[in-house]
């Protein structure tokens, strides 16, 4: 499954090894990948320029993932963004929060590279104008 040409992924993650992994992986399937280190520097780039998905880490300093989805909840151009939350924590409840904030799909570390792409085509071609 290939993405639709230029979709414009942001991914978010503090830790600065999975924020380049997951981005190279992206990338190398043909995304154009934007990155943010926390959930400060997400509203940022929403505010600069509106990505198709994001792939987002709910374990950041500061503004965690949970707080990135409820900004965005809160504002209408952010709240169809389509998120992934791709994170360490499994726990139910923290899959049923992410959910209930908005995003679309959860997926734990450590992830499978086939899994991560197949994810993230999925959101990319649920997009409003998109063929499925």
């Amino acid at each position: 499954m290939s993405p639709a040409p230029e979709s414009r992924i942001l991914v978010v993650d503090d830790e600065p090894f999975v924020l380049e992994l997951i981005s190279t992986r992206l990338q190398i399937a043909g995304y154009n990948v934007s990155q943010a280190k926390d959930g400060t520097r997400a509203l940022e780039a929403l505010r600069e320029s509106l990505p198709d998905a994001m792939v987002l880490d709910i374990n950041m300093p500061g503004l965690d993932g949970f707080g990135v989805l409820e900004q965005m909840r809160a504002v209408p151009r952010w709240a169809a963004i389509p998120a992934m939350v791709l994170t360490a924590r499994n726990r139910t409840e923290d899959v049923r929060r992410a959910m209930s904030l908005g995003a679309r799909d959860y997926l734990t570390k450590p992830f499978d590279d086939q899994q991560l792409l197949l994810r993230v085509a999925r959101l990319v071609r649920r997009l409003p104008g998109r063929v499925v």
